[in-house]
Order: structure tokens, then sequence, then C-alpha cells
């Protein structure tokens, strides 16, 4: 099935083909090294909800050609430097 991913940062996007086994951390380890993006510093949302790494497409209850989103960690990731 096809996904489509959309970078919340600059409003790009990419249709990915997927399977159900794929992972969460597959897809934003594919696309953040296609946009060139450091893949620890992001999260993937779905709505309102931010999708596990470890889940698979089918535990997230993606659907084909559902949208999703790649976003910053909003817990940090490694981009964030704590400044003191």
């Amino acid at each position: 099935m096809n996904i489509i991913v959309k970078d919340a940062e600059t409003g790009n996007r990419i249709t990915m083909q997927v399977d159900e086994d794929n992972t969460i951390e597959e897809v934003i380890e594919e696309v953040a090294n296609y946009w060139k993006k450091d893949a620890g510093a992001y999260v993937i949302r779905y709505g309102k909800k931010i999708l596990q790494a470890n889940s698979s497409i089918k535990e997230a209850n993606l659907q084909d050609n559902d949208v999703i989103e790649l976003i910053p960690d909003p817990e940090g990731g490694s981009c964030y430097r704590k400044i003191f």
C-alpha cells in the first residue's frame, strides 16, 4: 500500500510504498534519509497522535493513501540542545 509522508517543516510530500509489517521507525529512517535529516530527531504524527516508532503500519491502523507528518520530536530528539 502507499502512504504519503509530509514534512511538517517544509510542506514537502513523498509517497512511499510500504507493507503492513514495516515499522514507523523504518518510515522515519527512509524519509529522513531522503530529505537529508537526522532520523533520531523526528517522529511521525497521524492526526493528533504521535505514532510509536516500534509499531507496525498495521498496528498504527494506517490505510492506503493516508497522510502522516514527519515532525521534530517534541521531547527533544537529537536535534535539540539543552541551553543552560
